[in-house]
């Protein structure tokens, strides 16, 4: 998805549509699609300005955010339990079937890191 237009550009359009012009008309003015120009317009009318909106999905509307108090619940009492004990723990506590990639995301959004811990053999005394 493309960023949106700067800010000055769409006070520039806010300025003309305030002034008298319709809004394909300031469009036209500052080379910008008709359709834009029509869409900005309306947003001006109806929330008073042209501000771009939010991109991207809303944040914490998952199927699993409901469950985030459950999910830290598990990982504090064993920090050891695998994401197929957690999605299996779900499934059973609460009746809800996940990936458990999507369980990963959320532990990933919550901070909890997965670190490995390789135990290394001490190493061998070799006689001089």
């Amino acid at each position: 998805m493309s960023a949106p237009l700067p800010k000055a550009l769409r006070a520039r359009f806010q300025r003309y549509v305030e002034e008298g012009l319709s809004g394909r008309a300031a469009a036209l003015r500052l080379r910008l699609s008709p359709a834009t120009g029509a869409r900005w317009a309306r947003a001006i009318r109806t929330c008073g300005h042209a501000a771009p909106a939010p991109q991207g999905r809303p944040k914490g509307r998952g199927k699993l955010a409901p469950y985030q108090a459950f999910f830290e619940e598990f990982v504090a009492q064993d920090p050891d339990i695998t994401l197929f004990e957690l999605r299996d723990t779900l499934a059973a506590g609460e009746g809800v079937e996940v990936h458990h990639s999507s369980i990963a995301s959320l532990l990933s959004c919550l901070g909890f890191t997965y670190k490995k811990s390789r135990w290394w053999p001490p190493s061998a005394v070799v006689p001089r």
